[in-house]
């Protein structure tokens, strides 16, 4: 549509639209608010998760002990404990990254993402040098017991849901 001359539309379309309004809350408010979300959202340790792969492994490591020729601790068994170890180690190095990010004297969100992502970074790198580690230094593994332990241990995140 065309506008003809003297015509103005009551609506500026210039106009800023008008700003959000956001409501403060006191301090007494928000110290109620998070005791209510507490009650319904406890909070869960990483290191109970850690714990769970831990377990897992354990478990791990006792089924696959059937499969051994000798029952008990077998080929089998070792190749599920390093499965494991392969899932808990880089993750016990990436919650210690976090909890020495949590100690320092500034701890702003930049240089908390910057512990999570240097975290993630050795977890990936430690990750990485224990497969080629087992890969070239021990020959006579077993690689299924220990892909299977490595993925349950990963999974024990997912356990998380059913303790909340």
């Amino acid at each position: 549509m065309i506008p003809q001359k003297d015509r103005f539309s009551e609506s500026n379309d210039w106009d800023e639209p008008e700003e959000e309004v956001y409501r403060v809350f006191s301090k007494e408010e928000m110290a109620a608010l998070q005791a209510s979300n507490a009650t319904k959202h406890p909070i869960l340790s990483p290191w109970r998760i850690l714990v769970a792969q831990v377990g897992v492994t354990a478990l791990s490591m006792v089924i696959w002990s059937i499969f051994g020729e000798p029952v008990g601790v077998s080929v089998y068994t070792q190749s599920a404990f390093l499965g494991g170890l392969i899932s808990v180690l880089p993750s016990a190095l990436f919650l210690t990254r976090l909890e020495l990010a949590k100690k320092t004297q500034i701890l702003n969100p930049g240089n908390y993402l910057a512990a999570l992502v240097s975290g993630e970074f050795i977890k990936i790198v430690v990750t990485l040098m224990l497969f080629l580690g087992v890969a070239y230094l021990i020959p006579g593994v077993l690689w299924v017991p220990l892909l299977v332990t490595y993925v349950l241990a990963l999974k024990c995140v997912w356990l998380a849901w059913l303790w909340r």
